[in-house]
């Protein structure tokens, strides 16, 4: 079962849906999709889609606005409760802290932030929503300076992060002070199966330009990395689900490989990498994870990936939006090989585009232009 909402569904995936005739909720996203694209969707009504959900069929969502519907009409009560264990980082810390004693977190309404003594925090931290999506209101602070800095840009940017998405995507109520973890981050697409089994279709490094990049600018995905993390990974993921209990269940994953262990940042119920970011692996390697993951397709990554030795597959989120047209055809041409440029609608995304680019793994000078790009110079 598959939900399309706002804001964006990217064009494999429909053109998927398209071909498989795979039912996808009748709503107006869906529904405009189609007429735009002038598909045919095997769209069903509201009753099919929660007899199928509640008969445990594994379900797909491109967005989490369609959480809300999901957990609020659901009789599936072991999907509604790994919905919302995931995506609340304060449970998620909560639930998860026999795997990381000693971790540093604690949960804080946004009404108090500017109340705060910064002195007292274990610097450095990390604030973000405790109900988040695509790296808004996340803040590394350094300082107590710097946490008056945060406070005064959540000031500024909320309404606009409102508007763009609903309070079950991005929650601006209640926020998390966490521990700064030190170690390379990466981002993971999974899912466990219906005994409960970790499966992992993605693997990105996540690159930062900087230590206070909070920036979904970069992430690379090469066989090296695949091949020295997989292992790691799915081993963690088996401890996660044996306590979460999620079965029948994707998610998108975020977390940083320390000295100490895996430490997660934030699992992301039923999907995958935002905004179509999940296609890279369609991009680079000719599969698409939601098609393996709702048909139950068997798939070694690791083998996949070991096909493209020499190859590093980037996929870049073109944040940073200002105001005036964006030169697409400029910012490409400083590339030797761009997969796609996939052009978005900035009012709705707050972002340009997703970059999809194939570089040489030993070589990270395309990889270094992408990660520090003044965007602002591509403005018309």
């Amino acid at each position: 079962m598959v939900i399309l909402d706002e804001p964006f569904a990217s064009r494999p995936l429909l053109d998927w849906l398209q071909a498989s005739q795979h039912p996808v909720l009748d709503n107006a996203f869906a529904r405009h999709e189609m007429e735009q694209g002038t598909m045919r969707l095997n769209l069903v009504g509201e009753a099919e889609a929660l007899q199928r959900i509640d008969a445990h069929e594994r379900v797909y969502t491109c967005s989490e606005n369609a959480l809300a519907w999901i957990t609020e009409r659901s009789a599936n009560t072991g999907l509604v409760q790994a919905i919302r264990m995931f995506k609340d980082k304060g449970a998620m810390r909560e639930r998860l802290s026999r795997l990381n004693e000693g971790f540093y977190f604690q949960r804080v309404s946004r009404s108090a932030l500017g109340s705060i003594d910064a002195h007292t925090l274990p610097l450095p931290v990390v604030l973000k929503p405790n109900v988040g999506f695509c790296s808004m209101g996340v803040a590394v602070i350094e300082s107590p300076d710097a946490w008056d800095e945060a406070v005064k840009d959540i000031e500024r940017h909320e309404d606009a992060w409102h508007d763009m998405y609903p309070e079950s995507v991005v929650g601006l109520e209640d926020y998390l002070i966490e521990g700064y973890i030190d170690g390379p981050e990466y981002a993971l697409d999974a899912y466990f199966d219906e005994e409960g089994c970790p499966h992992i279709l993605n693997i990105w490094r996540h690159d930062f330009a900087g230590a206070e990049d909070t920036s979904d600018r970069l992430y690379v995905s090469s066989a090296q990395i695949v091949d020295e993390t997989h292992d790691a990974f799915l081993a963690w993921l088996a401890q996660v689900n044996a306590i979460v209990g999620a079965t029948g269940f994707c998610v998108h994953v975020e977390l940083r490989r320390t000295d100490a262990g895996i430490v997660p940042i934030e699992f992301n119920p039923l999907r995958f990498a935002g905004l179509g970011g999940t296609d890279m692996s369609y991009y680079g390697c000719g599969y698409r994870t939601y098609e393996c993951y709702l048909e139950d397709l068997p798939l070694s990554i690791r083998d996949v990936w070991q096909a493209h030795p020499t190859d590093a597959y980037s996929m870049s989120l073109l944040g940073d939006a200002g105001s005036g047209t964006f030169d697409y055809e400029a910012f490409a041409a400083q590339f030797s090989c761009v997969l796609k440029l996939v052009r978005f609608d900035v009012k709705k995304t707050g972002s340009y585009g997703f970059l999809f680019l194939r570089t040489p793994a030993d070589d990270d000078t395309e990889r270094e232009l992408v990660l520090h790009a003044d965007l602002q110079r591509f403005l018309l």
